[in-house]
């Protein structure tokens, strides 16, 4: 597979994904500047986390204009994967890609730890090869973390939840509620975010 690793002004964890697409998955992986706009040849794209053009007016909200996100509109237009992490997903929801927004987290403070998740369908690219029920570790490290959808769109994206095309329930809050998702899709299940409530 040929990973293309986007590089705002501001992602600091770029090259933590290109080293773990290439080094650790043994992909064929290639950076992205933010400026680009071809994408050619390329199986999947990752935003990576980290404070895009600085977060300064709201997250993922000036990134989105970058000539790279039209081509990545395109791509997945196209049915290409695209994976959003953390600052990433928060993009991929300004650009329209994904839906809600981020909020502060419940605590306001700034979490960094490690998270439990659970693996719900392995009918994906982010999920395949990972057997259902397999709980992953995973660290966190934001203070927008709070997942946040109109309630009939919640409600739509919940009944999703059990069966349909359009949302990856891998995340589970402490109490099991899908209200806290921590991974969405669209409905080709070919952009996907990453990010975890708190």
């Amino acid at each position: 597979m040929r990973v293309g690793v986007v590089v705002f002004p501001g992602s600091n964890c770029d090259h933590d994904t290109y080293h773990a697409f290439k080094h650790v998955c043994g992909q064929d992986a290639r950076f992205v500047w933010h400026k680009d706009s071809d994408l050619r040849g390329l199986d999947a794209v990752v935003l990576p986390g980290g404070f895009a053009y600085g977060d300064y007016l709201r997250t993922g909200a000036i990134a989105r204009f970058s000539p790279v996100m039209r081509a990545v509109t395109e791509f997945a237009g196209q049915g290409g994967t695209v994976l959003g992490i953390c600052n990433g997903f928060q993009i991929l929801q300004e650009a329209g890609l994904l839906p809600g927004a981020m909020l502060r987290n419940r605590t306001v403070k700034f979490l960094s730890q490690p998270v439990h998740v659970r693996v719900e369908r392995d009918d994906t690219a982010a999920t395949a090869g990972i057997p259902v029920g397999t709980v992953l570790t995973m660290p966190i490290a934001h203070g927008e973390g709070n997942f946040y959808l109109a309630d009939d769109e919640l409600d739509r994206l919940e009944q999703a939840a059990r069966g349909s095309d359009n949302l990856l329930p891998l995340i589970l809050d402490a109490a099991g509620s899908y209200a806290t998702v921590g991974e969405i899709s669209d409905r080709l299940k070919a952009v996907f975010g990453e990010y975890r409530e708190s």
